[in-house]
């Protein structure tokens, strides 16, 4: 009996330093979808040019003096971005621009430092066994990438005629931090032990749940599309497109692949029509599992269905406003969010073994 209580006790303990090593891991989730947002609103207040220079650790003191302000301001005035668009723009426009970038970017050093410290932490204290550690040191690794990616799309607009990044680079960006998020996301739903349906009937829609996680995945990048050449002011209609049920001039650039990327037409089309495509799936799915569903399944569902119709209503409120800053930006929260959901509702797919 009293090794049977000395068991318990110990398989208690454990359980109790995973949930704690899973809650830091849905911390750096949420302190990544604060990046995402913040990253946003940089993109979105064209402040991401600001700051011309990489500088990984100096970089988090910014101008302490009126001489170190105009020395960054006057890096920024041999920026394309400075002389085709913000001429003009004064000593105190610069600085409002600087502190979104310099925000975003001291928020991705805080998010290594929250990451790295507790890691080696728990790491001392053998609270992380080699599977998790494997999967740790992949997404620091990715962290890293992601800091390194962010860089390479910065410089994407700091020369040539470009006055804003590249809508490539910028969505290579947006889609490692969700692929970041998602992992870290998966992998603390296995740790805490989140709960997973236990009919067996259920099971077989798990691969339309991967699609729908898919589709919202691709749905963001064409987001970051959007952002990127800002479309999302090419028409500010719905549910017509001025006018019209399909835009005029889809495929005007040659060759004609190339509009799926550059068009402003087109971006705003597709990322229309697959939001749509996402809604529909969503209810489809939720539907076919209804009756089959348990409490882990249908909390999630529930939530997946919510946080959809809530996403199509920003979407179209962000077209009917020209991309209203605070909507714009509520909008990119709630993708992620509904993205978070999707793995949730995919994991409590997943069978118990």
């Amino acid at each position: 009996m009293a090794y049977t209580a000395a068991s318990a006790a110990r398989e208690s303990e454990h359980v109790r330093s995973d949930r704690g090593v899973g809650l830091w891991l849905f911390a750096i989730a949420a302190l990544i979808g604060l990046m995402v947002v913040i990253g946003g609103l940089t993109r979105l207040t064209g402040s991401g040019l600001s700051i011309t220079e990489w500088q990984p650790v100096t970089g988090i003191i910014p101008p302490l003096s009126d001489a170190a302000w105009q020395a960054e301001f006057a890096k920024y005035q041999g920026t394309p971005q400075y002389e085709l668009i913000n001429r003009g723009i004064g000593i105190a426009g610069f600085k409002t621009i600087y502190w979104w970038e310099w925000t975003h970017r001291l928020l991705g050093r805080l998010i290594g430092v929250v990451f790295l410290v507790p890691f080696l932490i728990f790491l001392k204290q053998r609270r992380i066994d080699r599977a998790v550690a494997f999967r740790l040191g992949i997404i620091f690794l990715l962290g890293a990438a992601q800091g390194v990616l962010g860089w390479w799309m910065v410089q994407s607009g700091l020369s040539g005629e470009r006055v804003a990044v590249s809508q490539y680079r910028l969505a290579a960006h947006l889609g490692l931090a969700i692929i970041l998020f998602g992992y870290i996301l998966w992998t603390a739903l296995e740790i805490v032990g989140a709960g997973k349906t236990k009919i067996g009937v259920a099971f077989r829609f798990k691969p339309w749940a991967v699609v729908f996680a898919a589709l919202v995945f691709v749905q963001m990048l064409l987001g970051a599309f959007m952002a990127g050449l800002d479309a999302g002011r090419a028409f500010s209609s719905w549910p017509t497109y001025g006018g019209a049920w399909i835009p005029v001039g889809l495929y005007d650039l040659s060759p004609w692949w190339i509009n799926h990327f550059e068009n402003h037409a087109l971006v705003h089309f597709q990322h229309r029509t697959l939001g749509y495509v996402v809604a529909l799936l969503a209810i489809w799915l939720y539907l076919s599992l209804r009756r089959s569903a348990d409490k882990p399944l249908k909390l999630a569902g529930i939530h997946v269905v919510v946080v959809t119709a809530f996403q199509i209503t920003l979407g179209v409120f962000t077209v009917l406003t020209a991309v209203a800053l605070p909507l714009a930006a509520l909008h990119q929260i709630v993708a992620l969010g509904l993205f978070a959901c999707a793995l949730w509702w995919t994991y409590a797919l997943t069978p118990q073994h």
